[in-house]
């Protein structure tokens, strides 16, 4: 950088000139930072079950990237807690009682399938953490099931008993409790309250913007309202649809990935809406309870498709121009 023709007030760099002064590191902290709430009262909840699932799949997450990494012969890049946080997010959905094994694997599918194959942090279509998590429904569909896995909890799972035997059964679940998590569902996902007060977090301190969550949220609210204008002894009020399972988790956490969403509003929104039509549209027709995890998938890959929603550049010739 040298100042042009001797003077020491013009000066020629490459851009960006100004920096917000956020960085991956920060917000992965940011985000972590978020999620200590619901993991808290995972423990409340789950004990030591809740604490071995998390501590597996952050550290199996870790330990997957620098291996992967060192035979890449690329710079280890642990201390920016992106791996860590990728980690925690799977163990979020998985149930409290998984086996060890399953743990690891699905830790190190979501770091080796999820994120190195496509050239490691930023570069896949596919949010890592629901690759893993699809891997293992898909393969171990028992041991991913929350019911199978808890049977001596007290607790019970609100959207498979909704699946099973109709939502006269969700009078069950007070509202309340739901918002405590005193319902079956992933390690950390199920925690309602707790992951609403870190979502809430993640938008004040503006972190995620508020474009996905909302129209996620909105998706599955219409969509639910919908069915249950329809038919409301066979079909869950949106209320519940809101609080069981990981939709919020999915609404602020999981849909909200950086490098698997769109840019731009109006296609964050139309993302944010589609997955959250797919949420209720897998619960209600297809075989897995929740569908979050799956509707999010679906939703990714349909990011390039939205990205294509821009604003005309300024100055550019439009179609209006043309029919003059």
């Amino acid at each position: 950088m040298k100042p042009i023709s001797g003077s020491p007030i013009l000066t020629v760099s490459a851009p960006a000139h100004i920096h917000c002064g956020r960085t991956i590191k920060n917000t992965a902290l940011e985000t972590i930072f978020a999620l200590l709430p619901a993991a808290v009262f995972a423990v409340w909840h789950y004990q030591m079950l809740a604490v071995r699932v998390l501590a597996l799949s952050c550290a199996a997450a870790v330990i997957t990237e620098t291996i992967c990494l060192y035979i890449m012969k690329r710079e280890i890049e642990a201390d920016n807690y992106t791996t860590l946080l990728c980690g925690l997010m799977l163990g979020f959905l998985l149930p409290p009682a998984a086996p060890w094994w399953l743990v690891v694997l699905g830790s190190s599918f979501s770091i080796f399938i999820g994120r190195m194959i496509f050239g490691g942090l930023g570069a896949g279509p596919l949010y890592a953490p629901l690759i893993g998590w699809a891997i293992l429904t898909v393969s171990w569909p028992d041991l991913m099931d929350f019911d199978m896995t808890m049977l001596a909890s007290e607790l019970t799972y609100p959207l498979s008993q909704l699946k099973n035997f109709g939502p006269e059964v969700l009078d069950e679940y007070p509202l309340k409790s739901l918002l405590l998590g005193f319902q079956l569902g992933g390690t950390g996902a199920a925690q309602t309250g707790a992951i609403l007060i870190g979502g809430l977090y993640m938008l004040a301190r503006k972190v995620i913007r508020p474009d996905i969550p909302l129209a996620f949220i909105c998706g599955v609210a219409l969509t639910s309202t919908l069915f249950y204008s329809i038919d409301s002894l066979e079909y869950a009020s949106p209320l519940y649809h809101l609080l069981c399972g990981s939709t919020l988790f999915g609404a602020f956490f999981l849909a909200t990935d950086s490098s698997s969403s769109p840019v731009g509003h109006i296609p964050m929104i139309a993302y944010g809406f589609t997955a959250g039509i797919l949420v209720i549209i897998i619960r209600v027709y297809g075989i897995y309870p929740d569908g979050v995890p799956f509707a999010i998938l679906l939703a990714n890959l349909t990011t390039p498709l939205f990205d294509k929603i821009r604003p005309a550049p300024f100055g550019g010739v439009t179609n209006i121009h043309l029919q003059r």
